[in-house]
């Protein structure tokens, strides 16, 4: 039987021919192209590494490998020669408004069984569905007692797995009957056209080779992401247009023949196109310190040998936050990201802000480290919407007086780039962004696999790697696990070492099959320690790192009204003429309030304020005028102070002769004293400030009772030992029975809370690697109440973002600043135009709230979590009140209030 080139592919999109019916790519030609792009994308993009984790599973040597990857690659979709597919009521129709496919129902050999057009089979699960068998007739192994342990069923299971998500194991009783439990599959033609297709495909990419290997899971996320990729740029719409067949257009194998060098000549052109090609790391410098014992020199002068005599691995850093310790990281990341021939770098931190914060020190570590083009994306939550636009408008908004920053945002990909979309982002070279990007790669998400591909051709760092909940510590040993089998380099960088940085070393040295014994990370501070991912085995530096900067902190705990406290705090600032100084206060809500009273009762001090519930546009502007006031040694007249909230204790290089604070636990308020200016900074604690509202009551409390009315600590020696009085059971012992019986109480509370956490991300989480046994669908498992409300779960706090509008107009520093543009047919906004404007509120302040948007912009994937509020002016602010809440936005930002 010939080829049927009626059976189509692609149709969105293409527009209509002159007699108004669909033009159609016929499906031979989107599996030719997927095919060609799949070689280009192995030659290409692929990481030596990468190649050789595929090689080495499947037995076969490059070139054939890279002809096996082109063949599967261009059979992932072969499960659209079927019944449901074909006769889709979204299908392309002729002028008259009928299916085109009809056209095959009449013929001899089309036929189908009474339901078969109803037939809820995917066009994924169909592919897998039918190539198990087929690999089996052509001699890849297989098994009738475990189809998922041989390849004939692993590589049919990949292939199924395109859409993003995987399917079950397909017992032999099933694959070798598909269509008497999917009768949309059909007999006759539709299986001989399946054959056809499959035959010609591999005929045409040479793919002759029989592997006798394994499909191990770093082969399967390997292959997995290049079949994922090469098929969203086969189906490039305008790209498909240049390549549409004429009329009457046979897909005889000479047709296919010349289609196919066609279709590779353009699959280079389609890949030069997306900004991933060329990145590298360049060799590392020699390390050149001052102090030659302090964390620099210590690790320039040993890790560049370890790496050399073991290859790259996991890193471990833990020293007081400072830039200095973002400047080991990322040295560390740039000696291990030359050894893997990685090709980018994704950074990684516990909040948006931070992220924010981080982005121009990563991108002068860029600038020194890597090689080639490399393109810059901001990942967070207010700006997956559209991150190129994020990082676009976050340079501008760092740029003096509003200046357009295009002159030197070449790292920027243009806003209509082919990465600029939440799925495809992270592929970007550099990217900067939170810490759940990585987690939701180990959790059973659609494209999960696609991250982990995404990943395993980068260096991936994780700052303040204890800043989580039990949630993020569970997820994240997952991902170590799932770093090391892909020979991942992973920096850790945390503020001490503790059972939580041990169990994390612990991750990475199973996942890589170590079986020695388990890396303790050394308890003083600074210190660093490395794994390597080829053994798992544990390596501690011959020279531990000495302390680069001492200091002792002085602690002081006042329990008057905090406000007072402040203001006393503040005064001998005012009186001096001059100092900086920094006051955290719990909420939004309490800072705009103290930012209001300060700047009226202090006149002669120079007040700042920054907090998250401001437009992203403006938080951005704020945080870069901070490095410009309270950044060291920049020279600053009078005295000055910035009010904020906690999401500035993870922000680097600001400096500040006194910081004030709420009661916190310990932790955080070291993070917060790291930023003390000198030799002997100063930390206030106001402990009847009220605490923020995800501190936990327990710590807060062992916090409390170990700084007493205040306290000398030697920083950072003492910090090892203060954090483990803190958590000691003998603290309890101090007190008398009732206080006793109260702490206790709110010990046991977050005992369950963290039980409760844990047991959930556990039961959550994908398989260890070595957990699979061959079944890649248990990486996509659903669960009973896998809500996508849990995703945001696992930094604690769920999150939606509120845009404010008047008469429809983007509300920007109180008055309405830019129309909002609604797409003429579907009524729906550009999400790349809503990035500056979006606010993000925690979902516990807006419950019951629904918002403005009407149903065609609820509809929308991107804005799903976007709350749209119509604002009215009122006393000189804009006013949302009703179901519950009252919102205020103003040029100090957006308070929400529960109204009684």
């Amino acid at each position: 039987m010939s080829l049927d080139s009626r059976l189509w592919g692609k149709a969105a999109g293409l527009g209509k021919n002159a007699r108004g019916a669909h033009r159609t790519h016929p499906l031979i030609c989107h599996l030719l192209d997927t095919a060609a792009v799949a070689e280009v994308v192995w030659d290409e993009l692929l990481t030596s590494h990468q190649r050789s984790m595929v090689v080495g599973a499947l037995q076969v040597p490059e070139e054939e490998m890279r002809a096996l990857a082109a063949f599967w690659a261009g059979l992932h979709d072969i499960g659209k020669i079927s019944v449901p597919f074909q006769l889709h009521r979204g299908g392309p129709k002729n002028a008259e408004g009928e299916l085109l496919a009809q056209e095959l129902c009449g013929e001899r050999g089309y036929g189908f069984a009474a339901g078969a057009a109803q037939d809820r089979q995917s066009h994924e699960a169909a592919a897998h569905w039918r190539l198990v068998g087929m690999f089996e007739e052509i001699g890849y192994p297989s098994s009738r007692r475990r189809p998922q342990s041989q390849l004939s069923h692993a590589v049919a299971q990949m292939l199924g797995g395109h859409g993003g998500r995987y399917h079950p194991v397909v017992r032999g009783k099933d694959y070798r009957c598909p269509a008497v439990r999917h009768p949309g599959l059909g007999t006759g033609g539709w299986e001989e056209q399946r054959r056809v297709h499959f035959d010609e495909v591999r005929r045409v990419t040479g793919a002759t080779s029989v592997p006798r290997g394994r499909m191990t899971p770093g082969a399967a996320v390997v292959l997995t992401g290049l079949v994922i990729l090469s098929d969203w740029l086969a189906s490039i719409e305008v790209e498909i247009q240049a390549r549409l067949t004429e009329e009457g257009w046979a897909g005889a194998p000479e047709d296919l023949d010349a289609y196919w060098k066609t279709a590779r000549e353009a699959a280079l052109r389609l890949v030069q196109k997306t900004d991933l090609l060329g990145t590298g790391f360049t060799r590392p410098d020699p390390v050149r310190c001052a102090d030659e014992t302090g964390l620099l020199a210590s690790m320039g002068g040993q890790l560049p040998d370890l790496v050399t005599e073991h290859g790259p691995g996991l890193v471990v850093v833990t020293s007081s936050p400072s830039e200095e310790r973002t400047e080991a990281a990322l040295r560390a990341a740039a000696a291990l990201g030359h050894a893997a021939g990685a090709r980018g770098l994704f950074y990684a931190l516990p909040t948006g802000s931070s992220a924010d914060n981080h982005m121009a020190q990563v991108h002068a570590f860029a600038e020194q480290a890597l090689t080639g083009p490399w393109r810059s994306l901001l990942l967070h939550s207010s700006s997956r919407l559209k991150p190129a636009e994020a990082a676009r408008q976050w340079a501008q908004a760092r740029a003096a007086g509003d200046v357009s920053a295009e002159p030197g945002e070449e790292w920027a990909p243009a806003a209509n780039s082919w990465l600029n979309s939440h799925h495809r982002a992270l592929l970007a070279a550099l990217g900067t962004g939170t810490v759940d990007e990585l987690l939701q790669a180990v959790m059973p998400v659609k494209f999960n696999v696609m991250r982990l591909f995404a990943f395993s051709g980068k260096v991936v760092v994780v700052d303040e790697a204890h800043a989580r909940g039990a949630w993020g510590q569970k997820l994240m040993l997952r991902f170590l696990e799932w770093a090391a089998a892909l020979r991942i380099p992973v920096v850790l960088a945390a503020l001490s070492a503790d059972k939580s940085v041990d169990a994390m070393l612990a991750a990475y040295q199973r996942g890589a099959g170590g079986a020695g014994e388990p890396m303790v990370q050394p308890r003083r501070l600074p210190a660093w320690s490395f794994v390597d991912a080829h053994s798992g085995r544990g390596h501690v530096p011959r020279q531990p790192a000495g302390a680069v900067r001492t200091s002792t902190l002085s602690t002081e705990v006042l329990d008057g009204a905090p406000y007072d406290e402040i203001q006393a705090a503040l005064v001998p600032l005012v009186e001096a003429g001059s100092g900086r100084a920094v006051v955290y206060r719990p909420t939004p809500a309490d800072a705009i309030t103290t930012f209001c009273q300060l700047s009226q009762d202090l006149p002669g001090l120079d007040v700042s304020l920054i907090h998250e519930q401001m437009h992203n546009k403006d938080r951005w502007r704020r945080l870069a005028a901070c490095r410009d006031t309270f950044s060291p040694g920049v020279g600053v007249s009078g005295p000055s102070v910035l009010v904020t909230t906690p999401m500035l204790e993870h922000v680097r290089g600001l400096r500040f002769d006194l910081v004030v604070s709420g009661p916190a636990p310990l932790a955080a308020l070291l993070a917060r004293a790291a930023q003390g200016a000198g030799d002997r900074p100063r930390l206030v604690v106001l402990k009847a400030d009220s605490t923020f509202e995800l501190d936990d009551d327990a710590l807060v409390r062992r916090t409390d009772m170990v700084l007493g009315a205040g306290r000398t600590i030697s920083m950072p020696q003492d910090v090892p030992l203060l954090l483990d009085e803190v958590y000691a059971d003998e603290l309890v012992d101090r007190l008398g029975e009732a206080a006793a019986r109260e702490l206790q109480q709110l010990d046991n509370r977050r005992t369950v809370r963290e039980r409760r956490a844990t047991g959930t991300a556990g039961w959550l989480q994908v398989p260890g690697p070595r957990e699979l046994d061959g079944d890649l669908g248990l990486l996509s498992r659903d669960h009973p109440g896998m809500e996508p409300e849990l995703l945001s779960c696992v930094l604690g706090e769920e999150m939606v973002h509120v845009v404010c509008l008047h008469q429809g107009f983007l509300l920007e520093d109180g008055i309405p600043k830019e129309k909002l543009a609604l797409d003429s047919k579907k009524r729906r906004p550009k999400p790349g135009q809503l990035v500056p404007y979006l606010i993000p509120v925690p979902q516990r302040l807006v419950e019951g709230v629904t918002g403005d948007a009407n149903s065609d912009w609820r509809g929308m994937a991107a804005l799903k979590n976007v709350l749209r509020l119509n604002m009215a002016p009122e006393d000189g602010t804009w006013v949302r009140t009703g179901e519950g809440h009252r919102f205020r936005l103003s040029e100090l930002g957006l308070t929400v209030d529960q109204l009684p």
